[in-house]
């Protein structure tokens, strides 16, 4: 298992893109964003006070992610799952300190016999922490998704703030989605939530976009980008644009083919 570690004060990014351009428009291969390393600006991040803007880095999650975030310091983490591939993704996200935060956000698209399995443990151990889940996926074809995510609040963690939410369009009758969050709280002056959803797109939104003109294709791809956006609205603008359009064409590759 690989660990993360967010020092007091510091504050990480980390993208981490499983798949590529190649792997859903393959003739068109364009290369992931570059690599990039910045001070943390703007975006739809939150910003806490007393935190120093660290780096921003890519990963890989070819293994599990064991992830401390000490006091006072803040990891933003977001997870993008590209069409064609399939994974297994487990984080174990530890709130070690006092004033901790953690914001992990996710998106997958999938269009054909893909598994994508993800599990998220969110530890509270210490008062006055903060973290937030947001995780929203497309699912098509025969395609599975599993989501399980789970959000622990020891007796001591008092004043905690925790959020967890799955969202999922399914596409087709043969794909599947499986989604679980769950709360596990000891401790009794928390704010503490979690849904999760799942549905299909919607075909009046589908009606008044074509009587205006909008082809079936391009308001399905509308829909499906306005979906995930509030996703990919917390990657730095450096690099959002880029993905951005990785993911429009992902989407529109799967609706011409669906």
């Amino acid at each position: 298992m690989e660990e993360i570690k967010v020092n007091r004060g510091e504050r990480l990014y980390k993208l981490y893109m499983i798949g590529s351009w190649g792997d859903c428009c393959s003739d068109d291969p364009r290369p992931a964003p570059s690599v990039l390393t910045h001070p943390l600006a703007g975006g739809g991040m939150s910003s806490p006070q007393s935190i120093t803007p660290t780096q921003m880095q890519y990963g890989d999650l070819n293994s599990p992610q064991h992830v401390v975030v000490e006091r006072d310091a803040c990891i933003d983490m977001v997870l993008l799952v590209m069409p064609g591939v399939s994974c297994d993704v487990k984080l174990d996200v530890k709130l070690a300190g006092e004033g901790a935060e953690a914001n992990i956000y996710g998106a997958y698209v999938c269009g054909g016999d893909e598994r994508v399995k993800i599990s998220v443990d969110m530890h509270h151990d210490l008062p006055h922490c903060n973290s937030r889940q947001l995780f929203k996926g497309i699912a098509g074809g025969t395609s599975r998704v599993d989501f399980y995510g789970k959000i622990i609040v020891a007796q001591d963690a008092q004043r905690t703030e925790a959020y967890q939410e799955n969202h999922n369009i399914l596409l087709t009758d043969g794909a599947k989605v499986d989604t679980k969050p769950q709360l596990e709280i000891y401790a009794d002056d928390v704010k503490c939530s979690h849904g999760a959803t799942i549905g299909r797109l919607n075909e009046e939104e589908q009606f008044y976009m074509r009587s205006r003109g909008i082809s079936l294709e391009d308001a399905k791809v509308l829909q499906m980008i306005s979906f995930i956006a509030p996703v990919l609205e917390n990657i730095p603008e450096a690099d959002r644009e880029a993905v951005a359009v990785q993911f429009e064409d992902a989407i529109r590759n799967i609706v011409r083919n669906s």
